[in-house]
């Protein structure tokens, strides 16, 4: 037969139509469900509607010219498909690019199983190529922390095996060995944990953004309750400002105040890092975090530019329409770790098909590229525009069958998943732990911005001269306070010697009252 019948919905759909019939798509950080009409068919996710509905861009050709003219180089596949699909301020940030020279990467990863899937993979990868064409810093967080404060709230409070707060810190561990197996540059990329990382400057922000965000707000943005714990009502402000680059004055440069080497110099906060703008580029469901942030970049005590977003699709679970691949369902997803044998069998037996009931009517009529599972994925991991292109007519016309269409998904995923796996077993603990190294990144931007230097955010942590990581003075004396404290220190030393010097003819000891 052409075409294999689907296997069911990803899990958090099912669950939707078993509770209740006709229901509109539910997307937000806690859930991603296609609508189900009052017969209980589900539906594909409409992004159409999910642009009106979050008040984001589209991504158009013109900013896709744009970009390559910024850059020099052609777009990313993810772009030229419109995989990634919309955006806040892209255009902005390729302003900035241009005229200043530098920007800060940043995303990250909710660790809830020891092996990213393909899925996940998706944002990353697409980050990296960021990386490589701008050469700016990148920040990856991994929130252990708000992994284990869901699960417990999904859990009604009970801890339960395997989801613990230590198993979501080893699950951020092997995501992060994951995640550097995509090929990040160790010289300009910094990722952390949650668990790991809080404190000085970024724990900081943390507390005023607290004060920014209502109970209301929160609810309204991530449906919470009144069973719902406080830690994560609380938690979103960890991720806002986790786009800040003043949470990471390490990175670029700086002191922070965290113990045990505190710095009572460096409590002060850098007011040059709140100039730096921040692209963020994730999937859609966590756009009403950075909705959020936006709206109170301008209220921080130094206030930062409003955060930009470049926005994706999901990757279709196997079983097609309405959800996305899910860590809690095998049959759902093609996992980082899974075996040439076992990406055969979950794309032969699991994966949704656009083709037609009979090969006599696939034959004549087509199938629906639109749809089918294998072709969608060959759309995220296939370089080849032509050989896409050339697929997607042959399975409309009839020429290509799923059986077909299946096979090149196969060997591009095993292909994909095979070459990620040799470098993964060249990550160390070593090698994660000197990325997760709070240290000064290297990277150098945009080598002829149009503008001049000193008009600029602080470019590869150095800051312009009269700022100098708001510590010193452009004329190397210091500021008024560190001026007068220095003045102080230096008569307090006069006197300590003074007290210390021996009376002068009788050789004896000074006299503690002298």
């Amino acid at each position: 037969m052409a075409a294999e019948e689907a296997v069911g919905a990803p899990p958090a759909v099912a669950s939707q139509v078993e509770e209740k019939k006709g229901t509109s798509q539910q997307i937000d950080p806690y859930n991603v469900a296609g609508e189900v009409d009052e017969s209980g068919n589900i539906k594909a996710i409409d992004y159409d509607r999910l642009i009106q509905e979050f008040g984001v861009q589209p991504l158009t050709e013109d900013h896709l010219r744009r970009f390559e003219a910024v850059t020099g180089k052609k777009a990313h596949r993810l772009m030229r498909r419109k995989l990634f699909f919309s955006h806040r301020d892209f255009d902005k940030i390729l302003d900035t690019y241009e005229q200043y020279g530098t920007f800060m990467l940043y995303t990250g990863r909710g660790p809830s199983s020891g092996s990213m899937h393909l899925g996940h993979t998706v944002p990353f990868l697409f980050t990296k190529e960021l990386q490589d064409m701008f050469d700016v810093p990148l920040v990856i967080m991994l929130t252990d922390d708000e992994k284990y404060l869901y699960t417990r709230n999904k859990n009604e409070g009970h801890q339960k095996a395997g989801a613990a707060a230590d198993d979501f810190l080893d699950y951020a561990y092997e995501n992060i060995k994951d995640i550097i197996a995509l090929g990040f540059d160790p010289k300009k990329t910094f990722i952390y944990t949650d668990y790991e990382y809080l404190g000085g400057h970024f724990y900081r922000n943390v507390s005023e953004f607290e004060s920014l965000v209502t109970f209301n707000q929160a609810s309204g943005a991530f449906g919470f309750g009144n069973s719902t714990n406080i830690g994560l009502i609380a938690y979103g402000a960890k991720q806002c400002v986790a786009a800040f680059p003043s949470s990471y004055p390490d990175l670029f440069g700086y002191k922070d105040y965290r113990a045990p080497e505190y710095d009572l110099s460096a409590k002060r906060r850098h007011k040059p890092l709140s100039t730096i703008p921040t692209l963020i580029p994730c999937a859609i469901d966590q756009e009403p975090y950075f909705r959020i942030l936006r709206d109170r970049c301008d209220r921080m005590t130094d206030p930062h530019p409003k955060t930009a977003l470049i926005l994706s699709k999901f990757l279709t679970a196997l079983q097609g329409p309405g959800g996305k691949m899910s860590a809690s369902d095998p049959n759902s997803a093609i996992f980082m770790s899974d075996t040439p044998n076992q990406i055969k069998n979950k794309i032969n037996r699991h994966a949704f098909s656009g083709g037609r009931e009979s090969l006599e009517e696939h034959r004549k009529l087509g199938g629906n590229p639109d749809v089918d599972v294998a072709y969608t994925y060959l759309s995220y991991f296939l370089d080849d525009d032509e050989e896409l292109e050339e697929l997607a007519s042959k399975y409309r016309s009839g020429e290509l069958l799923t059986g077909e269409m299946k096979q090149r998904c196969i060997a591009e995923l095993q292909k994909f998943v095979g070459a990620f796996q040799e470098k993964r077993e060249g990550v160390t603990h070593e090698i994660m732990r000197e990325y997760m190294r709070p240290r000064r990144l290297e990277y150098q931007g945009n080598p002829n911005p149009t503008r001049p230097a000193s008009s600029a955010p602080p470019a590869n942590g150095v800051p312009a001269a009269e700022d100098a990581g708001a510590e010193k003075k452009g004329d190397g004396r210091g500021t008024k306070g560190e001026r007068k404290a220095a003045k102080l220190a230096a008569k307090k030393e006069e006197k300590m010697a003074t007290r210390q010097k021996a009376p002068d003819g009788d050789g004896g000891a000074s006299s503690p009252a002298a």
